[in-house]
Parts: C-alpha cells; sequence; structure tokens
C-alpha cells in the first residue's frame, strides 16, 4: 500500500510537470529547481548547430558527418561514474543525435512515460518504447527549449520518412549515392505504389538506372508492374528544372552565399570557444601549480604533468582551430563569390556538369518536387508534380527494342573483318577513324567498339586468325627451343626473333623464324652469367 501511494504520488507530480528528471545536456536547474538553459555559451551554440544542421541536411548520418568534418566537438555530462554531472567534450555519434531529436525536452516540453519497463521470466527487464498518446504526461512550453514544438514534431516525420526507405513502402529518402535522379519520389501509375531504383551496365560503360515496381512480384510472385529506363526519363525531368529554376536562380544564389557564410562563422565561433576554453584550464592548471609547496614534490609533480596535458590540448585546439579557418577561407574567399553569383547565368551548365555529385542533384530536386507519377504504355507518361501544388506532364518516346535499334553498317563490318588480317583492334579503330567512318552512334572508333562489332556480328579476332597460319605462342616457341619464356621474350626485345602482335601485349612467333632460331642459337648464345 506504501509503495502504492508513492507511486500514485510521483505519478501526479509528473502529470503537473513538477517532477525533478535528469535533463539532457544544454539544460540545468537553478537553485529553485526550474529548468533553465545551459549557462555556457559554447554548450548551447554546438546544441543550437546540431538542430540546424539536421535540419539543413535532413539526415541523422549527415549532421554527424557535418561536426566531424569541422571538428566541431558536442558536449556531455555523465550521470554517473566518478566524474558524474561534469562538462565533458567529445566527438560526434550518430546515436546522440537520435537521442536530441528524440527528446522533446529539447522543444521546451515535459514528458514523463515515454518508456515502459517489463520483469522477464529470467530474472532480467524488458524496456518497451510507448505511443505518444499513452505517455502519463507530456507538456510543451513547460521550460525554455531549442526548438519550437512545431519543428520537433517536423524532425519525428523527417526520421521517420528516412527510416521508410528501407521499410515496406520505401518512401522518400534522403539523396545517397547513384546517378537516378528520381530516387525515392517515384510512383507506379498503375498500382500507385512506390517504385524502388536498380542499376545495369550496359556494353561496359556507366551503371544506367531502372524504376522498378516490383512490390506484387515479391510478395505473390506474379510478373513485374512496370520497368521504366530511367536515363531519358532523368535527361527530360532535369530539362524541365533547368527551365523552370532559371527565373528564381538569382534568389537562389543569394541563399546559398548566405548559408555558408552563416554556417562558416558559426563553426569559427564554436571552434574558438574550443581554445578559450582549452586557454582557461591551462591558465587554472598554471594557477594550481604556481600555488604549491615546491618542497612537496609529490604534488608538485602531478600538478606540473596535469598543466603539460593541458597545454598540449591548448596547443592541439589552436591547430586545428587555424588550420580550418584556413580552409573556411579558401571557400569564401571572393573567387568562390563571384562563382555562387554566377549561377544567375551558368545554372544549367552547372546542373550537366559532370563534376557536380549526384547526391546533390537529388537534393535539389528533393526540395523542388513533391513526386513523379509514371505509366507506361506505348509511349511513357510522366506527371511531375511540384512542393507548391503545381504539376507538369511530360510525354517521352520510350528506347527501342535491340532489334529496332541503329546498327553498323555492313561495309564497316566488312572492312573490320578484313583489316584484322593485319592489324589490331587499336589499329583498324585508327584506320576507320583515318577514313573518316564514325560507328552507328555518330561517335568516332575505339578498340573497344571494333571489339563490340566483333562479339556481336561474329567477326573472328586476330589471335584466331594468326593460329590458324600456324604462329606459335611464348610457351610453345620456348618448349621447341628448349629454353626459358623469358628468354624467347629477350631474344624478342633485341630484335633477334620477330613476331606478330595479336594486341598491344601478347605476340605470336613464327614457325619458320623459330626453326632458324633453333639452328643457329650457338651463335646467338644464352645471356652472360652475371660475375659476383
Amino acid at each position: 500500500m506504501l509503495r502504492a501511494r508513492m507511486r500514485g504520488g510521483l505519478l501526479n507530480k509528473a502529470r503537473r510537470g513538477e517532477l525533478k528528471m535528469p535533463l539532457p545536456i544544454g539544460f540545468v536547474y537553478d537553485p529553485a529547481d526550474r529548468v533553465l538553459l545551459d549557462p555556457d555559451q559554447q554548450v548551447q551554440q554546438t546544441v543550437r548547430l546540431l538542430f540546424e544542421s539536421f535540419r539543413r541536411t535532413g539526415s541523422a548520418w549527415r549532421t554527424v558527418r557535418e561536426f566531424r568534418s569541422q571538428q566541431i566537438l558536442f558536449p556531455s555530462r555523465p550521470k554517473r561514474g566518478p566524474h558524474k554531472g561534469e562538462l565533458g567534450w567529445g566527438p560526434m555519434l550518430h546515436s546522440t543525435v537520435l537521442h536530441a531529436l528524440h527528446n522533446p525536452r529539447y522543444a521546451g516540453a515535459f514528458f514523463f512515460g515515454r518508456t515502459r519497463w517489463r520483469h522477464a521470466v529470467g530474472g532480467g527487464h524488458h524496456v518497451d518504447q510507448v505511443p505518444p498518446d499513452q505517455w502519463v504526461a507530456c507538456l510543451p512550453g513547460a521550460h525554455p527549449g531549442y526548438i519550437s514544438w512545431e519543428e520537433y514534431q517536423d524532425n519525428l516525420r523527417r526520421l521517420a520518412a528516412n527510416a521508410q526507405a528501407n521499410g515496406r513502402d520505401r518512401r522518400k529518402s534522403p539523396p545517397r549515392e547513384g546517378s537516378a535522379l528520381l530516387q525515392g519520389l517515384v510512383i507506379c501509375g498503375r498500382c500507385g505504389k512506390r517504385m524502388t531504383v536498380r542499376y545495369h551496365q550496359r556494353r561496359g560503360g556507366d551503371l544506367v538506372p531502372e524504376y522498378v515496381c516490383q512490390r506484387e512480384q515479391i510478395q505473390a510472385a506474379v510478373p513485374l508492374c512496370q520497368i521504366i529506363p530511367g536515363a531519358g526519363l532523368d535527361d527530360a525531368v532535369g530539362a524541365m528544372l533547368v527551365e523552370a529554376v532559371c527565373p528564381l536562380a538569382l534568389d537562389a544564389a543569394l541563399a546559398v552565399q548566405q548559408e555558408l557564410t552563416t554556417r562558416a562563422e558559426e563553426a569559427d565561433r564554436l571552434r574558438h570557444r574550443q581554445v578559450e576554453r582549452a586557454r582557461y584550464e591551462a591558465d587554472l592548471a598554471k594557477r594550481r601549480y604556481m600555488q604549491v609547496d615546491p618542497d612537496n614534490r609529490l604534488v608538485a609533480e602531478t600538478l606540473e604533468a596535469d598543466w603539460n596535458a593541458t597545454l598540449r590540448e591548448l596547443a592541439a585546439a589552436q591547430d586545428t582551430y587555424e588550420r580550418q579557418r584556413a580552409q573556411d577561407c579558401l571557400v569564401l574567399d571572393e573567387q568562390r563569390r563571384d562563382a555562387i553569383l554566377a549561377l544567375t547565368t551558368d545554372f544549367p551548365r552547372l546542373w550537366r556538369d559532370p563534376r557536380t555529385p549526384a547526391r546533390d542533384r537529388k537534393r535539389m530536386v528533393h526540395l523542388i518536387l513533391e513526386d513523379v507519377t509514371l505509366l507506361r504504355g506505348d509511349h511513357l507518361t510522366a506527371h511531375v508534380r511540384f512542393k507548391g501544388g503545381a504539376s507538369r506532364t511530360l510525354n517521352l518516346d520510350l528506347p527501342l527494342p535491340v532489334w529496332q535499334q541503329p546498327k553498323t553498317d555492313a561495309m564497316i563490318i566488312q572492312l573490320v573483318d578484313r583489316l584484322l588480317e593485319t592489324r589490331t583492334d587499336a589499329e583498324v579503330a585508327a584506320e576507320l577513324n583515318r577514313r573518316g567512318l564514325l560507328s552507328y552512334g555518330g561517335k568516332a572508333f575505339t578498340a573497344h567498339a571494333v571489339r563490340h562489332i566483333r562479339i556481336i556480328y561474329h567477326v573472328a579476332d586476330r589471335y584466331s586468325r594468326l593460329r590458324s597460319h600456324g604462329l606459335l605462342t611464348a610457351e610453345e616457341a620456348a618448349d621447341r627451343l628448349g629454353v626459358a619464356r623469358s628468354l624467347v621474350h629477350a631474344w624478342h626485345r633485341k630484335g633477334l626473333l620477330p613476331a606478330v602482335a595479336c594486341t598491344d601485349r601478347v605476340f605470336l612467333f613464327r614457325p619458320v623464324d623459330v626453326e632458324t632460331m633453333a639452328q643457329n642459337r650457338p651463335k646467338i648464345g644464352r645471356p652472360k652469367a652475371r660475375v659476383v
């Protein structure tokens, strides 16, 4: 009964928001047990930077990466152990970001009952997450916070959307690697489900994306709903975005410049605070050492070691600050500012620049588009929906089947067959280009293109042709001569053993020359023994 009454009193106090609970980093209790922001300005600015980074990147992992790239440490206060309650600094962790984003305290809300403990059969316990509508108490606005309650809810929705990238519906995921421009935005026009992305490689070239609706095939072993080639679709959507975004390029350029400047200044202030804290710790250690009795060597040696350690930390902090400041200056110099402002006229070139990462293009697309619905028929129909509610429809031609695609001219195939009697693939390509001939794609010939023609049209390669004429490999020539293969290559390099090139690195030897070499081997001799 006493335990139940104590539990009831605790719950009543929690429902009023008066229960004293451990606070996350960034908050402290005043003497009246009121929750306040941490008076340490460095702690406040670092916590605010965490939420600003997530607001900008939309990913917890990217937030950790930004902290690591800027070499910014994150504060912590241990809740147990010998250093309980002491402020410490360490590298940002992914779990730390997730804990902060899920904690309602940072939105100024008091909560209680978010988890529930259950005793297990074996004597342990289980901790279960309780839905928000079943919490004992959740009181927004109970104390000052770093973000608003609306932003906290929005952060939870963004985290849920990121997690669903690996879930059943594979909804919008944060931009990732890969060339698929519409990754996470494509909806099937037949069944309404999200379409996934897969890549394949054609003719040894780059990876080509495809948008596939395969949920029903995986669950019920039925045929695929739709397969949409992604290369032409991505190009069409990119061209449409370039046309739509160009009128707003000036505003976007100014916003990008302001964001880069703000981010660099905020990171610089935080690193400078780290230097100030390290300098304070070094001065404090110095004062402690100077006040000790010199004759008390046991204490003096310990304080001297502490002073040296703080001086090393100060030097490391100053070095990091100066190095990162120099990098920021390189990023924000006048040339870079002019380049950003040049987006007003160079946005199409920037979009099509192969050096622009695919992830950055996807981030721009996610900021502009809500989703893209695809329907495949005699042609491809793409319904593009923008964030503001506007929409546009694109009608695109589907790629031709293989049997309808352009083919290499028969005259070129015959010429390649004839030239391979006396030339390698690279030499055949050079001869075709010298004659002004082009491949079916309108491009100049390469050794790879000649090899592709050989494989597709079953033209014998140069190696098979020479072998059919009785030429020998280096191993066969060495066996016939009774020497090592390395000696055969040495004679060939000296011009004593002629050979015919199959490729740039493979040679075949004529039997007549081999027989001649066998007869004249005493005259040619072996490599001289090295004198020791």
